[in-house]
């Protein structure tokens, strides 16, 4: 099919077209690996495409039967494993490092009948926000390629942006679904807990913070995926719940009338006028569309949930690193081959003790009962996915090659932009970036709406209202500089 006709294309759509014999599983996965080599010389996006199961969709087990009859798919380099391919997580520690085993979630993406072709870039470890090492990588937005995609889903944020893909997967453990979709003009769904497994390697109760899921182009993708992904596996410390109807049934219907908050003050955090200014256009389009709108604010701590997050994030990555560094005989992370804020982080990390982890967990508890208390008077809370620009390849700052002497000053930096998301992975609660504003330059800019837990359903079915308002044309209709059309 044309680049054009491929474009218009879900990936519901494409399944379509392969259950009716109009194009095989095969061909498109062969379109793909040749989008992929069209666009990632200026993407730098896709890590490693598998041609074998290019040329043979049904090599890994992938389910033809399945909702996405053989859609291709790209897997982040981070997370779920895929045995014997090779996982290396934007690092040089980690180069060879191959899968001894599939993930629960793999198995998974696979019965739904996504077709896994390749590895997409991401950070090291998924810890900073751009896939953006020159040793390794540098993945640039579609939109620009003078700046970044952020992270850490960066390459499916640009191979879904550049419309090679419908849909590809993506983890969130503070933002990494939803800021890259933003920044890159996608839809990105970051689940309640309770959704989709970590297992084996963890669970929701151990990793606290951190879910999978995909980036995508339409809603009804995300709702599909979401429908045919979820669910736990045996073992598992926390109940895995299923909703009353399938999400692709309920997003055919528009939600009641909903009370929708907006803020842009987020603690000691703003947007700048412009942002603010484009989260208040689109609050008056959902008045619009009937919905009850105004300007509130959880009665949270702010200062503390991000003290809290803070801890989490240098406690737990500083165990990840350890955790990789075992198998491989070394005693502490090599400088030649680990960033070095990551070095830092283990560092800091290493010793945390239980009594920080407790206090940590006592934010965390009283942080989720105020946004719990504040979703009872309020269905969905706006934001915009960032309070600043997107920003420029090089800026150092924001990635973990920055030579800052303080983890905690690092991540102080990394909020003043970022804030807006992580406090949703904190909670366990969802949010979903729609990529209905732009920044003064025209890269796009990402609108966040969050619910409380489990209302992940409310939060698609918006969703879907929105995308028949303005008739599918998210981004105001606009493509990428690099795109498969172009």
């Amino acid at each position: 099919m044309s680049w054009t006709e491929w474009a218009r294309h879900d990936g519901v759509a494409l399944a379509e077209r392969v259950r009716t014999g109009q194009i095989t599983a095969a061909e498109l996965s062969a379109q793909a690996a040749a989008g992929i080599a069209m666009t990632n010389p200026a993407l730098s996006a896709v890590v490693e495409v598998f041609e074998d199961v290019v040329a043979d969709p049904l090599r890994d087990g992938m389910n033809p039967e399945g909702a996405f009859a053989g859609v291709p798919y790209l897997m982040k380099d981070l997370g779920p494993t895929l045995k014997g391919r090779l996982q290396e997580m934007g690092s040089l520690l980690m180069r060879g490092n191959r899968a001894g085993a599939d993930s629960h979630l793999t198995g998974r993406i696979r019965q739904a009948g996504l077709n896994i072709i390749g590895r997409s870039t991401t950070p090291e470890f998924g810890v900073c926000s751009s896939a953006e090492n020159p040793a390794v990588y540098i993945t640039r937005n579609p939109w620009d390629l003078d700046f970044t995609t952020c992270g850490s889903s960066a390459g499916t944020a640009a191979m879904v942006a550049a419309g090679v893909l419908p849909l590809s997967h993506a983890t969130d453990g503070g933002g990494s679904i939803r800021i890259p979709a933003g920044v890159n003009g996608n839809i990105g769904l970051k689940p309640s807990r309770g959704v989709f497994s970590i297992a084996p390697a963890a669970s929701d109760l151990t990793g606290l913070v951190s879910t999978q899921g995909c980036q995508s182009r339409s809603v009804r993708d995300t709702a599909a995926f979401v429908d045919h992904c979820r669910g736990g596996a045996p073992g598992e410390f926390m109940p895995y719940w299923m909703p009353a109807e399938p999400y692709v049934e309920l997003i055919r219907r528009d939600p009641g009338r909903l009370r929708i908050a907006l803020s842009h003050e987020w603690g000691d955090y703003r947007a700048t006028p412009h942002i603010a200014a484009e989260l208040a256009r689109v609050g008056r389009f959902l008045e619009g569309l009937g919905h009850q709108v105004d300007w509130a604010l959880p009665e949270v701590d702010f200062r503390a949930a991000f003290a809290a997050q803070t801890t989490c994030y240098i406690s737990n990555f500083a165990q990840t690193i350890s955790n990789l560094l075992a198998p491989l005989g070394l005693e502490r992370p090599p400088a030649d081959r680990v960033e070095p804020i990551n070095i830092k982080i283990w560092e800091a990390g290493l010793h945390t003790s239980f009594t920080e982890r407790a206090r940590m967990q006592a934010v965390f508890n009283t942080t989720s009962r105020a946004f719990g208390a504040f979703f009872e008077s309020w269905d969905i809370i706006l934001t915009p996915i960032t309070a600043l620009p997107t920003p420029r390849i090089g800026t150092t700052e924001y990635l973990t090659i920055s030579d800052n002497p303080s983890v905690h000053d690092w991540f102080a930096n990394l909020w003043r932009n970022f804030a807006y998301t992580p406090l949703a992975n904190l909670c366990g609660i969802p949010g979903i970036s729609l990529p209905l504003a732009a920044h003064e330059n025209g890269l796009p800019l990402g609108i966040q709406a969050q619910a409380r837990q489990a209302n992940d359903g409310l939060l698609l079915q918006l969703s879907a209202q929105i995308e028949r308002a303005i008739d599918g044309q998210w981004n105001a209709g606009r493509l990428p500089r690099v795109h498969v059309t172009a």
